[in-house]
């Protein structure tokens, strides 16, 4: 079975690096991501060999109409703000209406509050983090990228989410998969 994740956020948050981390352990991205990037990792989960495709976007206001086409097909949507960046974390509540506009009613979310190894810059506290996502119905987890601080439990506890809803038998075949050929980014980010 294939799990279709979306990352979705300001640009600058640390949506890239987040998403190599979960790969490497040993490498987050510094560079930013231009239109739509994907990884794709097995994973193991209630003892079943899971796939989980990781679709990374933009956060620039340009790719806006590339990105959001991609809202339909995920089957987990994380929202990722910087709590050194309190514009970041106000800008939630617009990525809210984008799933909510573009996505399917009963798609599994979550909240990451990124870069929480920078608490002497810290501009969003835990609490506004909680706030928001217990308002929204969504679970939520501070992480950083750059210390490996919640990076992997956020991607694995939003997999089980979602495979409550999608349970998986011998048999089941692809749900949701989006062919990656089909991706206009064919460029494979290199790390480190």
């Amino acid at each position: 079975m294939i799990l279709s994740l979306l990352m979705i956020g300001d640009s600058i948050v640390g949506k890239s690096s987040l998403i190599m981390r979960f790969f490497d352990r040993h490498c987050i991205n510094p560079f930013t991501t231009i239109g739509i990037d994907f990884k794709i990792k097995t994973v193991e989960l209630n003892g079943k060999k899971i796939k989980l495709q990781i679709w990374d976007t933009a956060g620039q206001e340009r790719f806006h109409t590339i990105t959001t086409s991609y809202y339909r097909g995920a089957m987990g949507i994380m929202l990722v703000y910087d709590i050194t960046q309190e514009k970041t974390f106000d800008n939630i509540a617009k990525w809210l209406r984008n799933i909510q506009e573009h996505a399917n009613e009963d798609v599994e979310k979550m909240l990451l509050g990124n870069k929480c190894d920078m608490n002497d810059k810290r501009m969003v506290s835990t609490e506004r983090g909680q706030s928001i996502a217990r308002e929204n119905g969504i679970k939520f987890m501070e992480t950083s990228a750059k210390t490996n601080i919640n990076v992997e439990p956020a991607f694995m506890t939003l997999a089980e989410d979602i495979l409550k809803k999608y349970p998986v038998s011998n048999n089941t075949q692809a749900t949701n998969y989006v062919d990656p050929s089909q991706d206009r980014n064919k460029e494979k980010s290199k790390c480190c």
